[in-house]
């Protein structure tokens, strides 16, 4: 097996300009650069990645603690998570919290024991005990999806990559009220998610907007997940004054509303008409194809991984919060007829990009 010294000798350089090429610790000549490389892929040269840890304290390894398994969106993410390290020569290391604040810490804990460089977290609705662990122990940290605001004492400083949410869930209210609908009845997340109150934040402020009463009895917590979501559906269409038009918050929850309506048999938008926050790869094989917003899922992770590496490159840089802008997938499921492929996944203008340097 070939060593360092063995490709120093042969590109004619010393062993640290190796290392240096290598590591990227120091700027190299181009061209001896090239001599490296050349002696590298000649003598298949594999370099020892646990001996180069203990030399840098570095492992060039990332922790990605998001609940993959039981969320298709985070499923999504973690492709663009593991794109994106790869390709900046990182390896990946994985854990699923369950959405679990207990359990969420255990998996964090275990992930900083392997000496991961830094993490990438999508925290639970109950992060404290999170936060004040990775504070504790300084481990450079980007919260995605689920962000902590507004700040408070002791949760941070934390780099945070999410969607935008507010704005985009006015427009799916806003565009089934210029419909005609008086009651829309909102399917709402976990309590506690950012996520959660901004997309309720944006209901609201969709109704403000069309000139329409906000109603309490109208929002029904979903528990971002198909069961909890089939609950609330039929929670809703038992109101004396049931909605005409339903929005659900997240993915998993559209397939419980639909799973309640469907045991009633109602049809959409025949009985009541359905939009959606989270697209996902089937809605469009539905009868009739669901509307919905898109969240830019293997964006997000792809540009956590990029946050993170600018956290790790300059530790003592100003807390960042970048949201990142959805689409506005026009079906036919909120009762407008069927649009063309030219109708499909406009971006809407609400929903522009935005990079503050907050502090969380």
């Amino acid at each position: 097996m070939s060593t360092m010294a063995d490709v120093a000798r042969s590109a004619g350089v010393s062993v640290a300009t190796v290392s240096h090429v290598l590591n990227g610790t120091r700027p190299v000549l181009p061209h001896t650069r090239q001599a490296v490389l050349d002696a590298v892929e000649v003598l298949g040269y594999t370099p020892n990645s646990l001996a180069r840890s203990l030399v840098t304290s570095r492992t060039r390894s990332i922790g990605l603690a998001v609940s993959a398994i039981s969320n298709p969106y985070f499923t999504e993410i973690l492709q663009g998570v593991e794109a994106a390290a790869l390709e900046a020569g990182y390896s990946l290391l994985i854990a699923d919290p369950h959405d679990d604040p207990e359990h969420e810490l255990k998996v964090v804990q275990l992930l900083h024991e392997r000496r991961v460089d830094g993490m990438i977290v999508a925290p639970s609705a109950e992060p404290g005990d999170l936060v004040a662990y990775l504070r504790r122990q300084a481990v450079p940290t980007v919260l995605l999806d689920r962000v902590l605001e507004p700040a408070s004492p002791g949760q941070g400083p934390f780099d945070q990559v999410c969607a935008e949410n507010s704005g985009p869930m006015a427009e799916l209210v806003t565009h089934l009220a210029s419909l005609g609908h008086r009651r829309i009845g909102l399917v709402a997340g976990l309590p506690g998610l950012s996520t959660t109150s901004e997309r309720i934040a944006g209901y609201r402020q969709g109704l403000a907007a069309a000139g329409l009463d906000a109603h309490d009895e109208l929002v029904v917590s979903g528990s971002s997940e198909a069961r909890g979501a089939e609950r609330a559906t039929a929670a809703l269409l038992a109101l004396p004054g049931a909605p005409t038009a339903l929005v659900t918050a997240n993915n998993a929850m559209t397939i419980g509303a639909l799973r309640a309506l469907r045991e009633r048999g109602l049809s959409v938008p025949g009985d009541i008409a359905l939009a959606c926050f989270d697209d996902f790869a089937w809605a469009d094989l539905f009868t009739p194809r669901l509307t919905a917003i898109a969240q830019p899922s293997r964006e997000l992770g792809a540009r956590a991984v990029r946050v993170l590496l600018d956290r790790l490159a300059a530790p003592d840089r100003e807390a960042r919060t970048l949201r990142l802008p959805c689409a506005f997938v026009h079906r036919a499921s909120c009762g407008c007829p069927e649009p063309g492929p030219a109708d499909t996944g406009n971006s809407m203008e609400s929903t522009s990009q935005s990079e503050k340097g907050t502090t969380p």
